[in-house]
């Protein structure tokens, strides 16, 4: 039996339809540089962002049980689609587990200041998710709101294109038709985009703040962690191993990639 000393340095496993959720694992690795940390994505499956409901389910709980049968010791569902589809179903499964999702940053950037315009990208099951329609409810008196469906986008991230003319040429087709209208800030609401970052920012303007969720769920994950008294007390830095459906050299070449891009 698994000593609770020993569990502290099991790892915290993180997954994602594909390989966006490493700007998540980033950011936990910032927050807890001394986790370990098992990456998960279904690239075989993604993206997850178009596919049904149920179906979106089924892979998100498979995901949960393969990093499980390794011993995770918590869940960071690091992936916008799953997270409304699955989290709540998850917590009530495993309801002993630290289990963290991620959800756009709405609220800093409706909050920034009074009434800003805020454009929202997100995936078409994101944003026909009654989760995501409660939380523009929240905040649509303090901000005026444009929630954005982004087919094609993670797309990119998957295939490694983060700096082609072919990517810049998509964005601007895709946001240009709001760039007349004084936006305020641009919310990421999947973890594919903030590797799109650096070309969103040139087209929407310096003047534009971009906001993503990865940095709160890292933190979230570490109160959570820490609440269930599993925070590893080792010193050292602990390893990240990468794991992938589409299980090529190729492809976990891009999991080292872009964990050291430059956001």
């Amino acid at each position: 039996m698994t000593t609770n000393e020993e569990k502290k340095r099991q790892p915290i496993g993180v997954f994602d339809s594909g390989v966006g959720g490493i700007s998540v694992l980033r950011e936990l690795i910032r927050v807890m540089p001394n986790e370990n940390y098992i990456y998960l994505g279904d690239s075989k499956h993604a993206p997850y962002g178009t596919k049904p409901l149920e179906t979106v389910r089924e892979l998100t709980f498979e995901n949960a049980r393969l990093l499980l049968a390794q011993g995770a010791k918590g869940l960071v569902v690091a992936c916008n689609t799953a997270t409304s589809a699955a989290v709540r179903l998850m917590r009530s499964t495993y309801p002993q587990l630290p289990i963290v999702g991620i959800e756009p940053a709405l609220k800093p950037a409706a909050l920034q200041k009074e009434h800003p315009r805020v454009l929202v990208m997100a995936t078409p099951m994101t944003v026909q998710q009654e989760k995501f329609r409660q939380l523009m409810a929240r905040y649509e008196e303090k901000a005026e709101i444009y929630p954005l469906p982004c087919p094609g986008l993670m797309e990119f991230v998957e295939a490694g294109d983060l700096e082609s003319e072919k990517l810049h040429d998509f964005l601007l087709e895709l946001l240009g038709p709001y760039l007349d209208k004084k936006l305020d800030s641009v919310v990421l609401g999947c973890t594919h985009y903030p590797f799109a970052r650096k070309m969103i920012q040139n087209i929407v303007g310096d003047t534009v703040t971009i906001f993503d969720g990865g940095a709160g769920t890292a933190r979230e994950m570490r109160r959570r962690i820490a609440v269930a008294d599993l925070l590893n007390p080792s010193e050292e830095h602990g390893w990240v191993k990468f794991e992938n459906s589409v299980a090529t050299e190729e492809e976990l070449a891009l999991c080292r990639r872009l964990l050291e891009w430059e956001i």
